[in-house]
């Protein structure tokens, strides 16, 4: 009988385990563009042969992780406002305002400059991105096999932390910006 508690014990500890670990990977997810997460996990097993890489496929998945990266970093230097048409329109954000600006009318462009968070926001995107791309299974199997079997509590461990690190450097920096692959804002007041 106490051999069937343990295992119980033991299957229950390796259910927590993994629900603290999608948890983590899911809060960290909420920090990237929804777009670029869901081109990576929906071409990601189909590049990868579902970890059973071959030489093609880790240069495809390759271009994949670089692609959806420089989106993540690209959205951080984005932003929308609604137009006098009422329309959601999205620009690129610089040190003058957004740009392109079309029928912007009477809403000042000029707020929506770059600062120093933005660079913080997408370096931090780039690394959650990192974390999870380069995490995911198939990547692991794909690119470093052995990995998977020798370093399961760093991948249990590492999402959850960088996701902490990130959550508390958004809260010093909190983003302001609705771009590309994040929800647009509702009001003209957003920036």
């Amino acid at each position: 009988m106490a051999g069937i508690g343990t295992s119980n014990s033991k299957k229950s500890s390796k259910k927590t385990m993994s629900s603290k670990t999608l948890t983590g990977a899911g809060n960290l997810i909420k920090l990237l563009p929804s777009g670029t997460v869901f081109l990576f996990q929906f071409l990601n097993p189909l590049l990868t042969n579902n970890g059973h890489c071959h030489t093609a496929n880790k240069y495809l998945t390759t271009i994949l992780i670089t692609v959806c990266g420089f989106s993540c970093c690209f959205s951080s230097f984005t932003d929308s406002y609604i137009g006098v048409d009422g329309l959601t329109h999205y620009g690129v954000v610089t040190v003058s305002g957004l740009w392109p600006a079309p029928l912007s009318g009477s809403v000042d462009l000029s707020k929506y400059k770059l600062g120093v968070g933005d660079f913080v926001h997408a370096f931090l995107s780039l690394v959650v991105f990192a974390v999870v791309a380069l995490l995911d299974p198939n990547t692991v199997r794909c690119f470093y096999p052995g990995f998977e079997s020798q370093e399961k509590v760093l991948m249990m461990v590492l999402p959850p932390i960088i996701g902490t690190v990130a959550a508390t450097v958004f809260l010093v920096f909190p983003n302001k910006r609705h771009g590309i692959g994040y929800p647009s804002s509702k009001t003209t007041d957003d920036s």
